[in-house]
This record gives structure tokens, sequence and C-alpha cells, in this order.
């Protein structure tokens, strides 16, 4: 079967390769044969015209007449359909079909043809046809079977056999369709009579012809399937019996129409009642029946198939989130409803869903739709007749859900979401997903009625230049959300920070002047929180007309309170300062105000607090209900619908808060310690300089004790007060990740090494961990040592055999790596050949020098545990074999030796008895023999093992046995005859039974195999695959439940344009220096390159090489784990129980029906394509590379969004579909009206394309961000209880796979007050190998999921969703929104939003680390950028959005300290502009470079400790040396500059985004890259996030050198500024250090030519920022509003008081002169850049004016040398703080575009602009350039690189050099 498939795949590809040379890259399918694979999609809209035609093809060789006549009908259809051939490619395919019908009338040698009798002809071939190939037969075996419940044993024929059934009927439905067709022309007393009444049978009875073919998904519903024997599962059969129409339901009308071969049931009425598309119907029919069998099989299947109990299992989760704004009545009905109507109301609630479209997005709105229409239903249901329900019914009289329902609601979502301008509009200027769904919190929603008003204002579409109005919230574009959000965080820091800084000013005293000072943060704490409430006020704009009523009020008394609060403490507050300052100070009746004031205030907040935060208390808080009571609650906490209950159980919550408080004290010890009280005394000494002189003209620090000066001495000391609690949060998770890591036992095994040596715990501990039953009986520890061995093999086989297909590990050394099946007699157990490999050459070796007894020999052989199992398999497998072999005298011999040796060994004496020193000569006979027999029998070869089978004997008999057994053989009488008669070991018996072949190959190569298997396997990927697996088998999971009692489960993988195969063409295409895929791959990978060949079996051939993505491929595992594990369950057809006699083998397990049809019903795989149709249209190869990978997975399901398009050919935009289209055109207005689907796909038998379900929409279904809405509209088709959302670049192992059922079991486990609803799974980044930054990210990487997750999930509880591969409870999150957001721009980062809308609604996010995912990750520094751009882009939109409000309001106290690296991320953008404030200060030099050493700790503090989180992981995954090796490798590489200019990439998105938006996803390619990136690609992705900002803070230090001083000369200026500089450097160089070739001349020279290019050309309309540097910078200012920078203005302002010219001049006037100078060097550069075009009526004038200009410049230059005191260092000085002030300039031109547009000066704004680029190219190319010149450099910066691909032996120089050169060389 392998080679057929193999065959089978080479033909596809040459099919494949053909097509696209011939088409130049158009898109191929698998396509059938002859004619048949050219019908146009278009004619496939309502025939089967390509399913005639292969019934033609398959036809021919039988009957070439029959065959002509299916092409001449074929030919009609078409001809009926499309007469004039408008359709593209129809009129080919007519030219082509008529030229085939001639060629067939062409055959019949010019015989004449009668086509009045074709009809008869074509009815006498059908019967024939039926009875040639049984097919009456067939029918009555299927019907049989059926009955049984049982199937052939013989899978692989009844699987062929299958096949060939489909074949017959599929050609058999197709002589039917024709002969329907013709009969209406056929004599109605003769033929046509006859052919009528075979169609009324057929249509009454025969189910296989209108059944087998039926399009379906997993379960046949709609008619009988003889190839899929899930129907037989006693679970399925009675769910479906469970939905089945009961005589006691409302009678349908008598002409409703009973779809496919079935009886009516519930959905029927539903469809009737309701309107619901008959696909919905069919799609959600199957949903619940497989909900209903999966329930019912976890309770234990039933005897009598009836799911009674199942029913609550599924209606729970809907229930409990059904809209409890609804009246109670109908929730009491609910409870107290019968089995059938609660049956109804689930599968009403599910197709509701299922059709809703973008609907799905609002839960609650979902939730009022349901609970509607089920009072609509329950009245139905009463009455004895089934009417229409009055909600559905259209104008027409027709009955339509999508029409009256979800239409009205997707219009105004739409018409929201065209206001949003393609993302740039603002959030508050339309509504989003989570508008719409808010709109049903509150009682107004019944405002909308039922059925729903159009007039309604959630009905509402904005109208133009209007709002229409937020609902609850408004996401203004600010950085005050950040305060708003976390204000209970800035609050106790500034509390904690105010109360620290008051006692160390204090000198640390605590006594009652303290007291009272310390006293101030209750002014400051009622202030902050008023200021908290008017953000709430403020931020509130822009929803106050559509907002409830109760919040606005609560804005408005919460405002008022602490507004009034905070003045009457702040009064009170200075009454007491007054007291103590006072001669009064004795009298402290204020103070005791204040105090009483205090404590009832901080009293009642504390009570509010434990009572809605604490949970032992929460409870007690529900349950009052008085309204003084409920009131204050409602002040201090405000009621929404979701964020009820958000409190753990109380060990979870003492957890998390001891966690905190640690960090808490270290942090404010060393705030107290090291940053507040070692500033005290400078603080005082400048508060005391009441005569200080300023160098400049100061306006702020006389008269007010230098307020500014010491401002700017605790600047930094504030910045890192505020952050640092993000490094003692990442040193202390750091700590207690490792601690949590070590008692899960990660990393017990770490090494090849340890594998080997624990391999012996190994299957005991898959068989308790992994396998569902517990086996044990009382048997010894040996047999159970035996069983659990037998147990694992199978599994531990196909892991192996995975490796193998994956290229991981050679043909040698799968041999080794394989167990045996330890199902044979052998009591011993038998290991791999990789622990047992050279142990019997070395036990021989150990016997040969053996001068002890017995027992020393072998207690020294029993040291290595697997040589003394080596031994005794050896001992005793030859015996069996020898037993085996011979009979008669022989077999005497063999019985006396092992008796004699047997007792020697019991007696002790074994050295006595046998003679060590021959066992080499022996071991030589034995191979010789195992080496024959090993082979196939011939007669030399049984001649040949006969006569070494003799010279066994004799070597045994008279060498290594003892001279006294050797005369008692010699002399024994019935083998001396034998010898002598010759007949002793004459004849032997060839191994036949599988058993003895397998132990005779195993024999040999134990004797034979002399090379160590230390190092098996060698490749590193397959080692640590190996060490995972083995390790996960000792960690803490879940028992596994067999897969009929398991959790079903679906992967889901949204798809758009990802390359999903490589052909060959693309594998060999070379780069601009000649490098191609193929070879980078054969170079990086050279072990899995030669794997790859050798298990192909081409050698060095590399044609038609084929890499199948690793995603889809990988996710099937899934599938061939449940079918191995069903099958070795062994659970028969029919029946629900196992059986357990025996242990089976896993062979034929892909075959067998029972464990296919048993992974189908717990698993689905489902990839969901959004552009596919486009992809088709445009032949587009990802069309192409889709639809193989569906032919090869049959069993995988893709879903499209198909929209047809209007034009001239009529061609349809059909995705996978080819039939059954839908389409209108031709509006009033001349548009075209687009309809939309959803469709799933899967291939059908003859590899095309098949249509399962079509579900209409109500449109464009791509309303907001494009990932999410995918998933939303794929996602109907998922199954299963829950969902692992999958990425196109991650991978998944067999082995892991296998885990999965285990992981599953979590969802029912203990994780806290709550149920899990997202489990975390870990990932594992497969692409670190490739080059340094590749490890970096791989370290980064592996660090965040693992130990920050898993800290994150315990002990804080509050671990979020941040991505793939986590597992979602579906029916939790399809009732709550689905598994994403997507409201545009706002939801950019989908994926966390699911975490915070399953933790607002009560749900449990859990983290798990035995079990991983592989993942790609980028590994080029532009890839990475990207990539961070978008996850801090996406940061910065999350601050704004309401779900991170409603965590800081609702989560407790400590809860919300993890949002704290926000904080941290708005702390590092600030920090280096904090240098602006001090430089121009008369202070001491010390003070400046005290800030600036701050300001760059800032930025590196939190690379830090996560360098320091990373090195712990790796300590918990490696040996300790290795791990600290692996981080000093790292330091070496530069993994600081990396890391440090990735923060910067990071604040510079996150703060953009906040304040300008242009949050987009940006696409990072994640393919190999290893190509050069040009200086001008480079300069426009880091000009504005990294090279601006670097050179400001170049600048200052620059001013610091030139106007600083310290104490200890130069020296303490570079310690001081070393971390500064580092950051400099960092953020200016680390583009060209990461990038490959940056340093080699020619590359050098060609990036200055381009970049010169770019920067000149004008560009103009349509041209690209990357071609044309106008058009860069236009789009650079895109999404800028308001960009001001005055701090740089600083420069100016402080640089022209320290002239030589100005002297000691501080007034004004010489500001306001450096004002006029500045605006006359514009004015000079305005006219030497005014353009030519303009000036080109007065160019002469023009000319003379630019000559005259410059002989006055240089002029005025040199007389104000001579009669002032200006120096040429004025001048730099001058061009130093100019510099900064033209920059100013520009950013305000910017802003003010209008303004400068309208007075003329835009390009010379836009000059002005490309003068600074280039400046700043010039400044960062030149180091650059000077390093090229140095070869050296060079390749320092490729071993730098590539440290890890050179330490493994790789050629990368070939790489970089580019294979053309090397070709040539």
């Amino acid at each position: 079967m392998a080679r057929v498939y193999d065959n089978w795949y080479r033909l596809v590809r040459a099919t494949l390769k053909r097509e696209q040379l011939r088409t130049a890259g158009q898109g191929h399918g698998r396509i059938p044969s002859g004619i048949a694979g050219s019908v146009p999609p278009s004619l496939g809209k309502t025939t089967n015209i390509d399913a005639i035609l292969q019934a033609a093809d398959d036809i021919q060789s039988e009957d070439p007449n029959v065959a002509r006549i299916l092409c001449e009908q074929a030919y009609s259809m078409a001809q009926n359909l499309d007469p004039n051939s408008d359709g593209r490619g129809v009129l080919q395919f007519k030219t082509g079909l008529m030229s085939v019908i001639k060629q067939k009338r062409a055959k019949r040698d010019g015989a004449r043809i009668d086509r009045n009798r074709d009809i008869e002809h074509l009815w006498e071939f059908y019967k024939r046809y039926k009875r040639r190939h049984r097919v009456e037969d067939m029918q009555r075996e299927e019907q049989r079977l059926r009955e049984s419940g049982t199937f052939s044993a013989n899978f692989g024929e009844f699987e062929l056999r299958s096949l060939e059934l489909k074949r017959i009927i599929a050609n058999l439905r197709a002589l039917v369709e024709v002969m329907e067709a013709l009969s209406k022309d056929a004599d109605p007393d003769g033929v046509g009579r006859l052919i009528t009444e075979e169609l009324q049978r057929i249509k009454r009875t025969d189910a296989m012809l209108s059944g087998e073919l039926t399009p379906y998904n997993i379960v046949p519903l709609e008619g009988t399937s003889l190839s899929n024997a899930i129907g037989v599962f006693p679970e399925v059969r009675g769910a479906v019996s469970a939905i089945r129409y009961a005589e006691h339901f409302p009678r349908l009308p008598s002409d409703f129409e009973i779809t496919g071969q079935r009886d009516a049931d519930m959905f029927d009425l539903l469809e009737y009642v309701f309107g619901f598309q008959k696909d919905n119907i069919r799609n959600q029919r199957e949903n619940v029946v497989l909900t209903v069998a999966n329930a019912q099989s976890r309770l234990g299947i039933p005897v009598e198939a009836d799911p009674v109990s199942a029913l609550d299992l599924i209606h729970c989760p809907i229930k409990c989130h059904s809209c409890q704004l609804m009246c109670n009545g109908l929730l009491a009905c609910l409870e107290a409803i019968n089995r059938d109507r609660k049956l109804f109301l689930v599968s009403l609630y599910f197709l509701i869903w299922g059709e809703a479209a973008n609907v799905r997005f609002l839960p609650e709105c979902i939730c009022y739709i349901f609970h509607h229409m089920a009072k609509e239903l329950d009245a139905i249901l009463d009455h004895g007749e089934a009417d229409p329900a009055a909600s559905c019914k259209t104008d027409t009289g027709s009955v339509s859900y999508l029409e009256q329902i979800i239409c009205p609601i997707y219009e105004t979502i739409a018409a929201e979401a065209a206001r949003n301008n393609n993302g740039k509009a603002a959030h508050s200027a339309w509504r989003n997903y989570d508008d719409f769904n808010e709109y049903f919190w509150s009682p107004a929603c019944f405002e909308l009625s039922w059925p729903m008003r159009k007039d309604s204002s959630f009905l509402l579409k904005p109208k133009k230049r209007k709002r229409t109005g937020k609902s609850t919230f408004v996401e203004h574009r600010t950085f005050f959300h950040l305060y708003r959000s976390f204000h209970r965080l800035w609050i106790f820091l500034a509390l904690m920070f105010q109360a620290l800084t008051i006692i160390a000013f204090n000198d640390g005293a605590i006594n009652l002047d303290t007291f009272k000072s310390v006293l101030s943060i209750g002014p400051t704490f009622a202030i902050m929180n008023f200021i908290e409430s008017f953000l709430d006020v403020v931020l509130m704009f822009g929803a106050y007309s559509t907002a409830r009523g109760m919040a606005i009020s609560r804005l408005v008394i919460r405002f008022f309170w602490f507004g009034l609060s905070s003045a009457f403490v702040t009064y009170f507050y200075l009454k007491v300062l007054d007291e103590r300052n006072g001669h009064n100070s004795d009298d402290s009746f204020y103070f005791r105000i204040y105090i009483l004031v205090l404590g009832v205030y901080a009293a009642l907040r504390l009570f509010m607090a434990l009572l809605l935060k604490f949970p032992a208390c929460h409870t007690l808080s529900e349950m009052s209900d008085q309204s003084f009571f409920q009131f204050f609650k409602w002040i201090y906490e405000e009621r929404y619908y979701v964020g009820r209950g958000l409190f753990e159980r109380i060990s979870d919550y003492c957890r998390y808060v001891l966690f905190w408080l640690v960090i808490f004290i270290s942090k404010f010890i060393f705030a107290y310690f090291l940053q507040i009280k070692p500033l005290v005394e400078p603080t005082n000494i400048i508060v005391d300089l009441r005569t200080l002189n300023y160098s400049w003209h100061d306006l702020v620090s006389k008269n007010n004790n230098n307020a500014l000066t010491i401002a700017s001495l605790w600047a930094p000391v504030v910045a890192i007060y505020l952050m640092d609690i993000h490094i003692w949060y990442t040193l202390l998770s750091a700590i207690i990740g490792g601690v949590m890591g070590a008692r899960a036992r990660l990393g017990e095994i770490r090494s090849i090494e340890m594998v080997h040596k624990r391999f012996e715990s190994f299957p005991e501990a898959f068989a308790k961990t992994l396998l569902p039953f517990n086996r044990q009986s009382p048997q010894d520890s040996q047999d159970m040592n035996k069983t659990y061995a037998a147990m694992f093999s199978p599994f531990w086989n196909e892991i192996i055999k995975s490796l193998w297909e994956e290229d991981y590990i050679s043909n040698r050394e799968m041999d080794l790596l394989c167990i045996p099946s330890n199902t044979t007699s052998l009591r011993l157990v038998q290991w791999p050949l990789f622990l047992l490999s050279s142990k019997i050459l070395l036990a021989i070796d150990l016997a040969l020098d053996c001068k002890d007894t017995q027992a020393d020999l072998w207690s020294r052989i029993c040291r290595d545990e697997y040589m003394a199992y080596a031994v005794q398999e050896c001992y005793h497998g030859i015996e069996k074999f020898l037993y085996s072999l011979v009979d008669g005298e022989g077999r005497l011999w063999v019985e006396r030796i092992y008796r004699e040796i047997n007792n020697s060994i019991l007696e002790g004496s074994l050295v006595v008895t046998l003679d060590l020193k021959k066992l080499v000569l022996v071991l030589s006979r034995f191979t010789a023999l195992t080496g024959l027999l090993i082979w196939n029998e011939t007669d030399e070869r049984a001649k040949g093992a006969a006569k070494a089978l003799y010279e066994i004997y004799e070597v045994v008999t008279h060498d290594l046995l003892s001279s006294d057994l050797r005369e008692q053989l010699d002399t024994w009488n019935i083998l001396a005859r034998a010898r002598n008669e010759g007949r002793l070991f004459s004849k032997i018996e060839w191994p036949k039974d599988p058993e003895i072949k397998e132990l005779v190959k195993r024999l040999h190569l134990l004797l034979t195999v002399k090379d160590s298997a230390a190092n098996v396997p060698k490749n590193l990927e397959a080692r640590r695959r190996l060490e995972f697996f083995s390790n996960s088998l000792f960690m803490d999971m879940p028992s596994a439940k067999p897969v009929s009692e398991m959790m079903p489960f679906c992967v889901f993988t949204p798809y758009y344009s990802e390359t999903v195969l490589y052909s060959s063409t693309e594998l060999q295409k070379e780069n601009e220096d000649g490098i191609s895929t193929l070879f980078y791959l054969q170079k990086i990978f050279p072990d899995e390159w030669e794997n790859f060949l050798e298990r192909i079996g081409r050698g060095d051939s590399t044609d038609d090489v084929e890499l199948q993505e690793n995603s889809m491929r990988g996710m099937m595992y899934y599938r061939r784990a449940l079918m191995l594990q069903s099958y070795m369950e062994k659970r028969s057809l029919g029946v629900g129980d196992y059986s357990q006699i025996g242990i089976p083998t896993s062979q034929g397990f892909e075959l067998s029906r029972e464990s296919r049809a048993q992974a189908d019903l717990k698993f689905t795989y489902v990839v969901s394509c959004q552009i596919y149709g486009q992809q088709k249209h445009r032949k587009a190869p990802e069309a192409a590379e889709i639809a193989l990978l569906l032919q090869r997975e049959i069993e995988k399901k893709i879903t499209v969004i198909c929209e047809p398009v209007t034009e001239q050919s009529c061609l349809l935009l059909a995705g996978f579909c080819f039939q059954d289209w839908d389409w209108e055109s031709g509006a009033t207005d001349g548009n075209v009206s687009k309809e939309f689907y959803s469709k799933l796909v899967k291939a059908d038998i003859h590899g095309k394309d098949q249509e399962i379900f079509s579900i209409k929409l109500p449109g464009d279904p791509k309303l907001g961000e494009g990932k999410p809405e995918n998933q939303n509209h794929a996602i109907i088709f998922t199954r299963g209880e829950a969902v692992q959302t999958i990425d196109m670049n991650q991978d998944n192992y067999l082995e892991e796979a296998m885990k999965m059922r285990n992981l599953l079991e979590e969802f029912r486990g203990d994780h806290g007050l709550r149920p899990p609803s997202i489990l975390g799974v870990r990932e594992h980044v497969f692409t670190g190998s490739v080059s340094s930054l590749a490890w970096f990210m791989s370290n980064q990487e592996t660090s965040f999921v693992t130990l920050g997750q898993r800290v994150l999930a315990n002990p804080l509880k509050v671990r979020m969703h941040y991505g793939h591969p986590d597992v979602f409870d579906r029916i939790f999150h399809i009732t709550r929104g689905g598994v994403s957001k997507a409201s545009r721009v706002i939801n950019i980062s989908e994926d966390i939003y699911a975490g915070f809308n399953s933790t607002l609604r009560q749900g449990n996010i859990t983290h798990h680390e035995y079990i991983q995912v592989g993942k790609g990750r980028d590994v080029g520094l532009n890839q990475i950028a990207l990539f961070e751009g978008k996850v801090a882009g996406g940061n910065g939109e999350q601050v704004l959005s309401r779900d991170i409000y409603r965590i800081g309001q609702l989560f407790d106290f400590f809860r919300i300290f993890f949002l704290c690296l926000w904080e941290f991320v708005l702390d590092a953008d600030d920090s280096p502009y904090g240098v602006y404030i001090l430089i121009w200060e008369g202070l001491p030099g010390i003070l400046v470079l005290h800030l600036i050493r701050h300001s760059a700790t800032c930025q590196l503090g939190g690379e830090t400790g996560s360098a320091f989180s990373g090195l712990d992981e790796n300590i918990s995954k490696q040996q300790n040396w290795r791990a600290v090796f692996s981080f000093i490798t790292m330091q070496l590489q530069l993994c600081s500059v990396f890391f440090t200019f990735s923060l910067g990439t990071r604040t510079h998105y996150f703060g953009r985004t906040i304040l300008h938006g242009g949050a987009k996803y940006r696409a990072t390619g994640r393919g190999f890259v290893v190509r050069h990136i040009k200086f001008a690609e480079n300069y426009r992705l880091y000009s504005r996030s990294h090279f601006v900002k670097a050179l400001e803070v170049a600048l200052l230090l620059i001013v610091y050198i030139a106007y600083g001083y310290t104490d200890d000369g130069p020296g303490s200026f570079v310690l001081l500024t070393l971390s500064s500089w580092f950051l400099v450097i960092s953020w200016l160089f680390a583009p060209y250090i990461f990038n490959p070739s940056g340093f080699e001349w020619q590359k050098t020279v060609e990036d200055f030519d381009d970049w010169t290019s770019w920067l000149l050309y004008k560009g103009g309309v349509g041209v690209r920022g990357d071609d044309s540097w106008e058009s860069w910078w236009d789009e650079e200012q895109a999404n800028i509003g308001n960009y001001f920078k005055f701090e740089v203005l600083l420069f100016q302002y402080g640089i022209v008081y320290k002239l030589h010219l100005t002297g000691d001049r501080t007034s004004l006037g010489v500001y306001g002169l450096s004002w006029a100078v500045l605006v006359a060097i514009v004015m000079v550069f305005k006219v030497f850049t005014y353009s030519p075009k303009k000036s080109a009526n007065f160019q002469l004038v023009m000319r003379f004016t630019q000559g005259v200009t410059s002989l006055a410049l240089i002029a005025g230059i040199v007389l104000v040398i001579i009669f002032t005191d200006l120096s040429i260092p004025d001048l730099f000085a001058s061009i130093l703080a100019f510099i900064p002030t033209g920059w100013t300039i520009l950013c305000l031109a910017v802003t003010w575009k209008k303004i400068v547009n309208y007075l003329g000066l835009w390009d010379s704004v836009r000059e002005f602009a490309r003068m600074y680029d280039a400046g700043m190219g010039i400044l960062i190319f030149s180091p650059v350039a000077l390093l090229s010149w140095f070869p050296f450099v060079s390749t320092f910066q490729s071993r730098l690189l590539y440290n890890q691909a050179f330490s493994r032996g790789l050629e990368i120089s070939l790489i970089l050099a580019g294979n053309k050169a090397n070709v040539e060389a």
C-alpha cells in the first residue's frame, strides 16, 4: 500500500510540474482523467457534467457506444446551460468534448448510429453493469453488516473494496441521470416504462445510489454509507434516534420535503418554523448528533442507545449563558421541561448561532434572539400543527431567519464598520462589535421588541458627519488610559514613595511629627482618586447620549464625591500643618478630626474591598440586599454584565498575595536605602543654596529653592522607582518558576545519555500515564515488565517511525531505536538495540578476562544493566532459535546442552563447565548461521545453514564444554548413531514464523553490531523530542481515558496565503546572491537532507523534491495517534466494551475501519482559508497546494469564503466549490449585488473538491480584522467540546499528540474555583539553530512561553491567552463571543482578547508543560522588528480597550500588578528625555551624569531581568554548566545589543500607537532569511523608531562632554556614561551588525548607490515608499497627528549662553538673537533650494540673488569672527544647537501641514526634511563603510551571526558567498 501511495504522489507531482510549466504558475488541483478534468466551474453550477464524463471514461473499455451516449448527453447539458458559450473556458470545453465525441463515432468504422435505440442500449447496459459488478449482492451485504454491527477483519481488502464500490456507484448514478433525461423521449409502453419503474424503485429503496455518494462531513446522516463505520457506534445511533421526530410533535405539512434517505427529525421542524438554511440545518444536525454521542460515551455507553443523561451535559453551558435580563419565568420553564424540549432548545441555539455570521461576535445579542425564538418555539410545540414563526416571515410569505433577523443587524454593523475609514478613523467615531453587544446588557434592549422594530435605536444606521454614540466605553487615543485603568497601582506606588521620602527626610525617626507628615498621603490619595474620576467623566465623552442613565449618574456622583472629599481632606490637613507649625501645637483639634475622617474613610474602603475582593467575603456581599449597602457597592465598583465574581478561592488568594508581598518588601527596602535616602543630603544642600548663579537666563529656579534643579535630581529616581517593580517581578518569577519547574520534574531527563539510562522505566511510566486501563494482575515483576514493554512498544515504534518520516533519523538509526513487540514466548523484556549494541561483545571480553568465580563475572556484567539484559536475551533467544531449527536428535542435543549449562549456573560452576576462552569461536559460528537465515531460503543457503549448524555442534561440544561433558556427549548413543549415519543436522527447518524470523534478525544484530549506539540518534532535534517526551512520562498529568470516553476536540488553523508546499522550481530558485532555498536547507540541515534522500531512495537527485508545511502535516498526527490508541484498545464496532484479552500489535491500525471511525468521532481538523476563492480565480499556486494537501489528508476539511463576481465571462469566484452557486447582478443603480457563502469542502473519491456545506452570509464577512473574521466564519464547522487554535507556522509531533487526551482531561480537573476554560500549552521554537538572532528569539520565546506563563497561571492566576496553541473550551467560548475579537484596529492582537473575555466571563486559564507544540519564529532582524512592532502596536491598542479597563477596575488589588509591563514600557519610552531637564543647570556635572546613567539603566534593567529568567529556564532544561555556557555565549554574540535594540522597537510602536494609532498587521514572512538587507531598507524601517532617538541621546552626551565636568576627570565620564553610549550604539548600528554581509565592501558600495538613488528620487503618484524618499516620508507622516518635540529646544536655549560670543550675558535678548540667526539661515536655505521650475521666468534674477547671498554670508561670518568674540568652536556649537531646533520646526510643520501648504512652504519643508535624513544617513553609513575596508570585520561578523551553525560544522561561508561562486571555483 505504501508503494501505491508513493507512486500516486509521484504521478501527482509530475502532473503538477507539467501543468505549471504549461500555464506559467497557474494553480492546479488533482484533475480526473480524460475530458472530465476540463469542465469549467461555471458549468458545474446545477449539473453533474464532470461525473457523467468521468463515468464515460470508466465505461469506455466496457462499451464504447455507451461512453459515446454519455458524452453526447454531457454536451447537450452544457449547451442548454450556456448556449452562447459566454462562460470562461466553456467554448474550449465544448470544442474539446465535440472532438472526443467525433473520435468515439469514428471508432465505429463508419457504422450507422441509430439514436432511437440509444436509450434501449443504455438500459441494457445498465442491467448488465449491475449484474457484472454484483451491485445487488453488495446491497444485501451492506444491510447484513449494518444489522450485525461487525465488519471484515481484512482491513486492507475491505478498504480497497469500499473504494471500488464508490466508483461503481458513481458510474451507476451517472447512468441513472442520463437514462432519466433520455427516458422523456422513450416509448412509454416499452423501455420508457421500465426506466420509470427503475427510477421509482431507486428513489424508494436503493439507499446506496443516493446515499453512498451524498456529500457528508463526518456522519452520513443523509444516507447510509458502507465505507464509513461511524454510524454503527451505539452512541451515534442513540443520538440519531434522540432527535428523531416523535408522534407528539406538531405535524409538518404534507408537502414539506425531507432531504436525503432519512426520517424526519427535530431539525426539520425548526427549518420549517424559522426558515433556517438547509445546509445550516445539516451542519448543526451533525454537530448536535456528535455532541450528544460524545457526551453519552463519557457517561458510559448504555445497553439501550438512549442518550438521556448526556443532554444535561450539553445543555448546561447554554443554560448558564442565557441572557440574565430575560424574565425569570422562561428560566424556570427551562429547568422544568422534558428531554425532547431540552434537545429542541439546544438545537435551536446552535442553529441561531450557526447562521448568525458576524453577529456571533455579539453573544448577548444571540441570547436575546434565542430567548425570543425559544418562546415562539414553545408556543408552537404546544399546538398540533406546525406554523411558521411570525418573527421570520418575509413580505412574500416565505420564512427566512437570515433575512429577517440577521441581515438587519448585520447591515447596521456593516454601516458602522464603513465609518472606520479602513482603520484610520478614531475609535470614538464609530460603534464596534463590543458597543453593539453591550446594548443588550441593560433592560433598554427590550426596546428592540420582538419581532425586531426596524426603527429601533439599535438598528439605527449612522449618518454622515454625525456620531451614533458609543455604549458604555469610549476608546479615546490618549496616555491617560494608563492612569485611568490602573489608577490603584499608580496611587499605591505614589503613596508609598511619598511615605518613604518623608521618613527619609526625617532621618528615619518614627515619631509624632513624622507620623503627621506621613499623613499627607491622605490628600494625595484623595486628589489622585479625584483625577481618576475626572478622567472617567472626560473620557466618557462620546457615549453620554447612548449610555445607561445609571452609569452616567455614577460618574457624576463619583466626580463630586471625590472632588469634595479631596478638598475637605486637603483643607483639614492644611489645618493640621498650621497646628504643628503654630504656637498652639498642643491643641490637636484638627488633627483629631483629620484622624477620625481618615480612619472612617479608610475603614469604609477596607470594608468594601474585603467584601468585593476578598474571596471569603464575596458571597456575603452578593447575599446582601440592603439598598444602602448596594448603593455604596455600586459607587465603589461598577456593575457590568461581565466581570462579576473575579475572585479566587482563599488558598490561591493567599499564594499570590504572598508573592506580591515579597516583591513589595524587596522593592521598598531597595528604594528606601539605595534610591531615596542617598538623595536626602544633596537635596538639602541644593535647597540651602540661596545665591546660585545660572549660566542662562533662569526662568524657574530663582526664589523657589532651586525647584527645577531638585526636580531634575529626583526625576531618574522616580522613573526607576516606578518601573523597577517589573525587574523585581522578573527576578522573583524566575526563582518561583524555577522551583515550580523542578517540582513538576521538568528537565529531569536533559540528555540522550539520561534517556539511555532510564529507558528501562519508560514502559511502566507510559502504561500508567498514557494508557487508560489498569491491566495489572497477580504476576511477578518480570512478567509485569514484559507486559508493560509489550504495551509500550507499538507506540514507541510509531514515534520512531514518525521521526524517520520527518527525516530526523536514518534507516539504521530507526532499526536501532525500534523496540521488539515483546509479545513472543520469551519471558525476558527485549529492549531496543541502541541500548544493547556491542554489549555481547563487551560481555565476552569480560568473560575472557575472568579469573574469578561465576558470581564475580555476573556481578561485573550486571554493573551495566543493559549488558545483563543482552546476555540473558541472547542466551534464551539462541535456545528458542535452535529449537525451531532442528528436531529429533538435534533437538535432544540442544535440550541436553541447555540442561547442563542451567545446572552449572545453579551450582555456580559455569566457569568450570565452559571454556570461556572459546566463546569468540562459538560467536563466529553463530553469526555465520544467522547471517544465512536472515535471507530467504534457497538450496545453497539451506546446505550452508546445515553446515554452519553442524560446525556450531562441533565447536560447542569439543571446544566450549569441559572434558567430562564432552565425553558424555560423544558416548551418547542416540546422538552418536545420528552422527555416524549423517542425519545429525542434515536438514533444518528454515524460519517461516514471523516471530522466529524477527528473533533471528535480532540475534544477528546483537551478535554483530560492534559500534556503540551512545550517540543514537545524532540529530539534535530528534534528541530533544525524545528527551522531552521521555521526561513528560514522569510528570504529573491526568490519567488517560479510553478513546471512546475522551473529550472530542477540533484543531482550527486560519490560513491566508502562507506557503504550504515548496515545488522543485521554488526550492531551486536562486536569490540575488545565487543562493537557493534548497541549497540553504542542505547546508543548514545536512543530516536531515541525507536522511531525506535515503528515505526516498533518490541518492543525490533533487528532482521533484517536495517539502510539506509543518502545521497541516503535524496536526494530522492527532488523528494518527487516536487511530493507534483506539486500535490498541480494540473496541469492536457495534459494542460499547473493550476487549482486554491479550496485547494486540499495531499492524494494520491505519486501515482499521473501527479505529478510523473512532478517530473521526473524536477529532476534526478545519483549515479556514480566507481568500481561497480569489486564489482559485487567479490560478494562484497556493490554491493548488491546498487542493493537493486536501487530497492527501481526506479527513482534513477546508472552509472558504466564496464571493461571486460578475464579469463578461460569468466566472464565479467559487473557492473550493464548483456547484450550487447563487448570485445576483443588475441592481437598479448598475452595481453588482454580491452574495457571500461560508463553505466546508473536502476531497471526493476522484480527488476533486467536494462541497459539504454552503451557508449563505448576510454580506461581506470581513468587517473587522481579517484573522478573527476568518476564524469566525469557519468556527461553525468545528466539532467537539474543545478547540485548539493553531497558526500556520506551528508544527506538531506524534509523541505529543498521544498526550492530547490527557491534556483534555484537565478541563475536568481541579484548577481553582472555576473549571478551566482555556488550557495553555507550551511551545518549542524549532528555528533557534538557524542563526544567532534566531537563537536569541528562541530563548526569549522559550522563557516567555514556559517560565513566564507558568508563574502567571500559578500562583498569580492572571494568565491570559497570549496566542496559539492554547486549547479552548469550545462550548464555553462559542456562547461567549468566540475564540477572538474582531473590531477593527482595537483588536489587532485578537488572541489576547480571548483571554480577557474568558477571564471577565468567569473563565479560568491554566498552563501545562507536559505537552508541547513546535513553532517557527522569525529569524531575521527586520522580521523580528516587524513582529515586535505588530505586538507592541497591539499592546498600545489594548491599553485603550475596555477589556483592560474592566480588568484593572474589577481585579483585586494584587492581581492588577501583572499589568506592570505596560507601566514599564511607558517609562522606558520616556526615560531618555528626562536628560533635557538638567543639561543647562549650573550644578556639578556629576548630577547630569547621574540622570543620564539612570536613563540608560531604565532601558537596560528589564532586559537584565529577562536574561536572568532565561538563564533560569535553561538551567531547568539543561545541565547547569551547559546553561551557564549558553548564557555566556549569548553575551559574546552581542545578545545585549539585540535586546536593547528590540526594547527600542517595542517602546516606539507602543507609544506611537497610543498617541497616533497606526497599529496594523505586519506580515513578517517567517521564511528562510539569510539575504543581505540593503542600507536604505534598514534606514526606512528604523529611522524614526531608533535612529532619531539615539542621535538625540548622542547629542546630549556630546553637550555634556563640551560643557559638563566631573571631579574625577575623563575616566569618570567614561564609566558614568558607558551605559548611555551602549544604548546609542545599539540603536544606531544593530541593524548593520546583525545584517548578513553587512560589512562586505562590495555590498556596502551597492548599498550606498541604492540609498542615494532612493533619497534623491522625487517620486510621484503611485510610487511606493520603497522606491522614493518623498513617498516614504509622506507615508511616515500619514498616521502622525499632533507631534511636538519642544524638549529639544533646550539645546538651543542652553548652548547660546555657553558661546564665547555671548560671554556672561544672560538676558533673553541673547536667546532672541539666536532665533533671528536661525530665521536668516532658513531664508538662505530657501534661496538656495528654490525650485528651478518655479523660477523659470526670472532665472537670471534668482541666480544673481543666490550669488549675492553667498558673498554676503561669507563676508558676514568673517566680520563677526574678526570684530566679536565668536570662535570656531562657537560655530560648531551653533550647529549643535540649531540641528535639534530645526527638527522641532519640522515636527511643527508636519503637524500644521495645511497651514504650511497654504503658505507655499511645503516644498521647502520637504527639502529640509530630506537634508536631515541625508545627514543622519551619512552619520550612520560612515562607520559602516570604514569597517567594510577591513576584510577581517566581515569574517568576524559572519562568525558572530552564525556561531551556532559553525559549531555544528556548517558551511555558512558558502551561503554568504553564493552558490554560483563556489560552483565556478
